[in-house]
């Protein structure tokens, strides 16, 4: 399956490489921005899902080693997230979605992803709360069901929330996140394999690039959180391919 065009290799390439430094800075897969870069680059629907995950599971895990290297990642804020995330993401995985809705749907998540990169909500609180266990099995049952769904892995839901709730730093819910979005995606994908969907082996062409842009973001996030412009540009690139998602 051909999905770029030998020409379009070098920019999709770059792009691809400032998504995921830029996602794994805070803890994130970047699954979104794949979806968006893929979108842009038209590539068919039925291997964004699988190549977005794919990418999730070496960037969120390249991501989470380094944060939690740094002392920043708490076992008992993520657990509870997870026990009922990772079948959810199975379930989100094994499921079928028509092609109009899953373009809805994205561009949803993409605007809720637009709105995370210029910060206009999950801003850090100097109160830290005890998570509540409940509302957390809750809260990771939703996510990862729709993670399944889509192709993410629902950090960039996630980290905020933690945030906005008082429950963790910055950098924890960004340690937190990193985990939880590599489990799901693996649930995620097996789900998606077993209903006998399949990884473009173009795909595993992107994971170098996806690679080395992950650790060079992790490496960076996990001590310092600065880098305002480039993060409006990435904004600027998820809004464009929002619209082409809901005007096409």
């Amino acid at each position: 399956m051909n999905m770029l065009q030998p020409e379009l290799l070098i920019p999709f390439f770059a792009v691809l490489l400032v998504v995921a430094f830029l996602y794994a800075s805070v803890g994130h897969g970047g699954a979104s921005g794949y979806l968006a870069l893929m979108s842009l680059f038209s590539f068919p629907m039925l291997v964004m899902k699988p190549t977005a995950l794919l990418l999730n599971i070496f960037v969120a895990g390249i991501s989470f080693w380094f944060f939690k290297k740094n002392h920043h990642f708490s076992w008992k804020l993520f657990y509870p997230f997870a026990i009922t995330s990772i079948p959810m993401a199975f379930l989100g995985g094994y499921m079928t979605i028509d092609a109009t809705l899953y373009k809805q749907v994205l561009g949803v998540f993409l605007v809720v992803a637009i709105l995370r990169m210029l910060t206009v909500y999950g801003k850090e609180t100097s109160e830290i709360k005890k998570s509540n266990v409940m509302g957390s099995l809750v809260i990771g049952s939703a996510i990862g069901l729709f993670s399944g769904m889509i192709g993410i892995g629902g950090g960039i839901i996630l980290s905020p929330v933690i945030i906005l709730l008082g429950w963790g730093t910055m950098k924890q819910a960004a340690a937190v996140s990193a985990l939880f979005i590599f489990v799901n995606s693996i649930s995620g994908i097996i789900g998606f394999t077993i209903k006998g969907g399949n990884i473009p082996v173009e795909a595993w062409y992107f994971v170098p690039i996806a690679i080395i842009g992950g650790s060079l973001g992790a490496l960076y996030g996990s001590q310092k959180f600065n880098m305002k412009t480039l993060k409006y540009v990435l904004a600027g690139v998820l809004s464009i391919a929002t619209m082409k998602l809901f005007l096409m």
